[in-house]
């Protein structure tokens, strides 16, 4: 890691930066402007779907399809339903240069947009984009309704219309738009499910970095553009933190607040759970003995975090249906796990001693363990594009597996009888040998009633130097050689 240097002017350098990166960048989403721009040459209607947690990179997808394209972009609020519908009517005034559509009074979504396609004067197709699209539907719940007699009876055989309903909440676009009991059901064209960068790509974002930095901002950032585009490759990791952060003023020090407080009700009760599981309460009894909260209505609360992608559920893998018992929660969101960990209860010391001095003490300490624990997720992550790249067409299952005595960190089900099981090192590794014995017996020890054949992994941050009879029976993998699987699309 690079060493951190705190002086004015390269906190400057890096602000600067930042700004200029945020400004410029798109990376990436190539195969999905491909399912848009086919969409848009083709001689049919086409309705779309586009749907994906917050900053995924929704809205920029959305508008790097529109440049040199015109097409009526609607940002859904939470407002009354008559002020956005005139704010709908004003800005397909500026769009198609109609100007009596401004201020224009008409009653109901239906009139509204039969008027605008109507006035839309032009031979290519039109272009009609709901973004946040579960805020209109909460101030006009007919929506779905008259979308779907409008595509029925007018839109879907003219050739000339391009809907596109863009939301953030997956949950809601999964009911209301493509759930069987949405009125719009069956009537999509294509659906988008935007999802997070994987570790290549996200990599691209700063390829000044050494392959090790790139892993740290993706443990930290996940495969989110946005926050991708706040770390400066210019600056090492550690200033990086300390000025996205760790700094009150910065868009990251209060992202996962504004995040929770805009998708969440009762946000208390949430950030106990969430801070109870990020300190290492993983089974529903402890979080409820740590949160204070009946275990009923903390299902509650655990479902609604699962759906909008923030935590997981995790049992430990083997060939046989996983018990209610042993189940475990996680946190799922890179930032909000770094987060949780590290600033949240740090929020009044950073606000007293500054970002640089809460690095130094509470965090730097701690963190190159943190990384150990996201390294073995990003093992996980990678273990199906090996598959891929061996060529194994058999279908498969990857998760952990843990017991009282035990835990594998990596493990891998296939239906061609085998099964694969990984340990993990993101830190300097001192003994080989001692790290692969150690695995040969978790491996022994793996629940297998079926004799599969069961296969080890050795994952490590840096290369190893290992003698012949122990390449024989293990095989190892570096981050050089995850990070290149993903050259392989699966």
């Amino acid at each position: 890691m690079t060493k951190c240097t705190l002086t004015k002017q390269v906190l400057t350098s890096c602000v600067l930066s930042v700004n200029k990166i945020l400004m410029k960048k798109f990376i990436g989403r190539k195969d999905e402007l491909y399912v848009l721009d086919k969409a848009y040459k083709s001689e049919v209607s086409e309705f779309i779907p586009i749907y994906g947690r917050r900053r995924v990179g929704k809205s920029e997808l959305i508008m790097r399809f529109l440049k040199k394209k015109t097409g009526i972009y609607f940002v859904g609020k939470k407002a009354r339903a008559d002020l956005q519908i005139k704010e709908f009517l004003n800005e397909s005034s500026i769009i198609l240069k109609e100007p009596l559509l401004e201020g224009l009074s008409v009653s109901g979504w239906e009139n509204a947009l039969t008027t605008i396609v109507n006035k839309w004067n032009n031979n290519k197709k039109r272009i009609i984009i709901f973004d946040e699209f579960q805020w209109t539907v909460e101030a006009s719940p007919e929506l779905p309704s008259v979308l779907q007699t409008l595509w029925d009876k007018h839109w879907k055989n003219n050739g000339k219309i391009m809907l596109i309903l863009c939301g953030s909440y997956i949950g809601f676009m999964e009911r209301e738009v493509l759930g069987k009991k949405s009125p719009l059901f069956g009537r999509r064209t294509a659906q988008i499910l935007l999802k997070p960068f994987k570790f290549q790509e996200a990599g691209n974002f700063h390829p000044e970095y050494s392959l090790a930095d790139k892993a740290r901002v993706y443990f930290i950032c996940g495969g989110i553009p946005w926050y991708l585009n706040s770390f400066s490759g210019k600056c090492s990791i550690d200033m990086n933190i300390i000025e996205n952060l760790l700094n009150p003023f910065a868009p990251l020090f209060q992202e996962p607040d504004f995040l929770l407080r805009e998708e969440l009700r009762d946000v208390n009760n949430y950030y106990s759970i969430l801070m109870a599981i990020s300190a290492g309460s993983a089974v529903l009894s402890d979080i409820s003995a740590k949160t204070g909260i009946d275990s009923r209505a903390l299902n509650y609360y655990l479902k609604h975090l699962i759906e909008l992608g923030y935590i997981s559920k995790r049992y430990p893998l083997t060939s046989r249906a996983p018990s209610k018992r042993s189940v475990r929660y996680s946190l799922e969101d890179p930032l909000l796990r770094f987060w949780f960990r590290f600033i949240y209860p740090n929020t009044s010391y950073i606000q007293y001693a500054g970002g640089a001095k809460t690095f130094q003490e509470r965090i730097k300490p701690e963190l190159e363990s943190f990384f150990g624990y996201c390294f073995e997720r990003l093992c996980r992550e990678a273990l199906p594009y090996l598959y891929f790249k061996k060529g194994v067409n058999a279908s498969f299952q990857i998760g952990e597996y843990w017991n009282s005595q035990m835990q594998i960190d990596v493990v891998g089900i296939r239906d061609d009888n085998w099964i694969d099981a990984g340990e993990c090192k993101w830190g300097k590794v001192r003994s080989i040998k001692t790290i692969v014995e150690a695995l040969k017996i978790r491996m022994k020890n793996y629940p297998n009633p079926q004799n599969q054949t069961i296969a080890g992994h050795i994952f490590t941050r840096d290369p190893v130097k290992a003698g012949k009879a122990i390449l024989s029976d293990i095989t190892f993998h570096n981050l050089e050689d995850i990070y290149n699987l993903y050259d392989s699309e699966i």
